[in-house]
């Protein structure tokens, strides 16, 4: 039985730059940090001809390409696989849909694990680059490449987009005192809702590429709100950037009317008066996870748990996409 496994991710500075109908124009820049919450795929060999695939449904099919999930029949053609004589199955720490980059997670597992089946050895770059092929070129959704990256590589990672699509990362150069300070500052809630990213994304994607102004000054804001975090993370400079977050939330907002909803601003402005120097939904928007900086954890902790929130707690994760059995 093969096992492999993918983190999943917060950004922490210049996420919405890394949009192909922004970085083609302009370059994108963000920071993003994988966690220690994960996306499982495991896969082994059966004596039944056909192939089972199990997730939030069960598929058994004749062959891979009757696959209905799309992820997992592209990703099969991609690597050559038929399926047959195979089950695949996939687990997640946390559900779909809030925020923390689970799609490009699973799908560098699943890449991972097919490219394992067929011993074929495949760099970070090369999985995330595949694992992109098949969301967004392959099946046209209107997301960017920040997820399949940080999955792929791991760790506390900055990554430029380029006009050409090419994608440089470069690890965060931060002190071991400094990034255990900061993960003991960082604290996570979710709020209860689960949202697609897709509908924000593309609307999004749409203003950007049809060069309106108010968009496309607020992502360049965005990226140098990212390029000042870098700055004052690897300074040590904490407290200013969680009122970096602070700034890029009320920019985030800006994107759509679908960012946040009332009940979010109320408990982001209850942390505010509880000790958050800044914070902000992590992912496109409109559900999943507020994240937030804090001198004063318990406190905000306090606030927040007691007005229903379920906090996550959160490392960082140093791997990447890896194999974890056998």
């Amino acid at each position: 039985m093969i096992i492999t496994r993918s983190p999943l991710r917060i950004t922490l500075g210049g996420g919405g730059t890394d949009l192909p109908s922004y970085y083609r124009e302009h370059e994108g820049f963000l920071i993003a940090g994988a966690i220690d919450k994960y996306v499982y795929i495991t896969l082994h060999q059966t004596f039944v001809e056909d192939l089972i695939v199990k997730y939030s449904r069960l598929e058994r099919v004749t062959s891979s390409a009757q696959v209905q999930h799309p992820i997992i029949r592209e990703a099969f053609d991609l690597v050559g696989l038929d399926g047959r004589y195979l089950e695949l199955t996939s687990m997640a720490d946390i559900p779909a849909g809030t925020g923390l980059g689970s799609s490009g997670s699973f799908t560098t597992a699943l890449l991972k694990a097919l490219h394992t089946w067929r011993r074929s050895l495949v760099t970070p770059a090369q999985l995330a680059e595949q694992a992109c092929e098949i969301e967004i070129d392959r099946l046209g959704e209107p997301i960017g490449k920040q997820d399949q990256y940080i999955a792929a590589f791991g760790g506390l990672t900055c990554f430029t987009f380029r006009h050409d699509g090419t994608v440089e990362s470069t690890p965060l150069q931060l002190s071991a005192e400094v990034q255990h300070n900061l993960e003991d500052s960082l604290v996570m809630f979710f709020t209860g809702y689960s949202r697609r990213a897709g509908s924000i994304l593309q609307e999004q994607d749409q203003r950007t590429r049809g060069s309106d102004a108010a968009m496309l000054e607020g992502l360049h804001r965005v990226k140098r709100i990212g390029l000042q975090s870098r700055a004052c993370l690897e300074a040590g400079q904490l407290a200013d950037f969680g009122r970096l977050m602070h700034e890029h939330w009320e920019y985030k907002k800006q994107r759509s009317g679908a960012m946040s909803n009332p009940e979010i601003d109320d408990w982001y402005n209850l942390a505010m008066a509880n000790g958050a120097l800044g914070g902000k939904l992590i992912g496109a928007g409109g559900g999943g996870f507020l994240l937030f900086y804090t001198e004063d954890r318990k406190r905000l902790r306090h606030a927040l748990v007691g007005r229903g929130l379920k906090e996550v707690r959160l490392r960082f994760e140093f791997e990447g996409t890896k194999v974890v059995s056998p």
